[in-house]
């Protein structure tokens, strides 16, 4: 391939401490994060300053990179507590920041000047002439809009080589342009745009029209009052608060996108110009970092020996994570935009049960010479006689029969383990794993 001289960074998504380190295990040479109230992600967010400088000095000591997310749009009342942040970032230095907010930038750049600065996806640069503008403006990188079809992207390369290009290759996708859904502030008053959604592009709608009868007599008066449309949709929780919509004979999870897959285009990608594979699922679990992180590892590494009966194997591996189906998205037909139907989501085989973690403590009773211990942090019901996959950072997964568990703590034998108890469990296997290894066991 051309640009095979291009080092290709696979850069991941970290909700928590946690996560980022996990992230690295399996693969990642970076990963992107950020504090709650600046980051687009307000919930299911771990990170404070201290976690996020222990995040940052971890990466370093790894040869590894930490990218901060600065990308709300910001209002005046933002702006006194954003420059204290920026402040505070420069002292723990990140090796760049993602902003998107042109105010933001300014900020950035009048107090840390040598901030490395990436234009994030949320200012939804899909041209080259826009792409010219913010590279003259100091930004070094460009994570370019869900909605940009390769052919664009190879233009933009072409006509702006000196900027760096960022690009999502899987996960969750936005009705309409990226982060510009209206429909979280107008059902809860949470902005999407302030990292506070709630997705109601996932919630279950029905189709209302004037020759399906309600039970309402009032939302009856409103269907015949209107004369622009015949069909609306009602969220199911939210009864005759209706929502004009075209719609076909589809009528639940109207909003709902399939799930960015581009796994079998990576090496298109690289020789189009883009330089960084983005791994969107900050608001994901541990085993979801996990496991995309380690097969996308795996696609990036083939990219100058490129093997489509691999990734077909590495896609399939995708699957075993919770999804929406897969689409390609906007990459090869700009007025392409897939939607799931039927259901939040597709019903999937497997479930994230457990993730392996260092411990010091030790219980001489449990001791056995073949045998060695591993402490695993309990996410899901485990129990005796479970066949429990472990999926290793490196190397092939394997599969092992739980004989036996142990309290981690007392040493009393368990027949079973739940999760949400912040339980750690001792289990005996053939072999050493290691640290952040996660363990799914098959349930359909």
């Amino acid at each position: 391939m051309k640009n095979s001289s291009i080092k290709i960074e696979l850069l991941a998504p970290a909700g928590s401490l946690e996560k980022l380190k996990a992230g690295f295990v399996f693969g990642a040479d970076a990963v992107y994060c950020g504090l709650p109230d600046f980051s687009l992600r307000v919930r299911i967010n771990q990170f404070d300053l201290d976690s996020l400088k222990q995040g940052i000095e971890h990466a370093h000591s790894l040869g590894k990179k930490v990218y901060v997310t600065v990308n709300i749009f910001a209002h005046n009342y933002h702006l006194e507590n954003l420059k204290k942040y920026i402040f505070e970032l420069k002292k723990i230095q990140p090796d760049g920041l993602i902003a998107s907010d042109p105010g933001v930038i300014s900020l950035i750049k009048e107090i840390w000047p040598e901030a490395e600065i990436h234009l994030s996806t949320q200012a939804n640069c899909t041209n080259w002439q826009s792409a010219k503008f913010w590279y003259d403006q100091g930004i070094k990188r460009i994570i370019l809009a869900r909605e940009v079809t390769l052919d664009q992207i190879k233009e933009i390369h072409q006509k702006v080589p000196e900027v760096e290009l960022e690009y999502f290759v899987h996960g969750a996708m936005c009705i309409s342009y990226s982060g510009r859904c209206l429909l979280s502030k107008y059902y809860m008053d949470r902005s999407g745009n302030l990292g506070d959604c709630v997705q109601p592009c996932r919630w279950e709608y029905k189709i209302k029209s004037k020759k399906q009868k309600a039970k309402s007599k009032k939302i009856n008066e409103k269907l015949e009052k209107d004369e622009t449309r015949t069909i609306h949709i009602e969220e199911v929780k939210r009864p005759g608060d209706l929502l004009q919509m075209q719609e076909d004979e589809h009528g639940t999870y109207i909003m709902n996108s399939k799930d960015l897959c581009l796994i079998e285009y990576l090496d298109q990608l690289a020789e189009a110009g883009i330089c960084s594979f983005k791994i969107e699922g900050r608001a994901k679990s541990l085993y979801y970092v996990a496991n995309t992180t380690k097969i996308y590892r795996e696609a990036t590494d083939l990219i100058e020996n490129w093997d489509m009966k691999k990734i077909e194997q590495l896609k399939n591996e995708l699957k075993k994570n919770t999804n929406r189906d897969f689409t390609t998205g906007f990459l090869f037909d700009k007025e392409k935009a897939e939607q799931k139907y039927d259901s939040g989501h597709l019903p999937c085989d497997w479930e994230f049960v457990g993730v392996v973690v260092k411990s010091k403590k030790t219980n001489e009773k449990l001791k056995k010479e073949k045998e060695k211990q591993i402490f695993v942090k309990v996410h899901n019901a485990i129990y005796e006689g479970d066949e429990v996959e472990f999926v290793v950072p490196k190397g092939d997964n394997f599969l092992i029969k739980i004989k036996e568990i142990f309290d981690a703590d007392t040493g009393e034998r368990l027949s079973e383990a739940h999760g949400g108890q912040d339980k750690e469990i001792l289990v005996s296997i053939d072999r050493q794993v290691p640290e952040y290894t996660v363990l799914r066991k098959k349930v359909l």
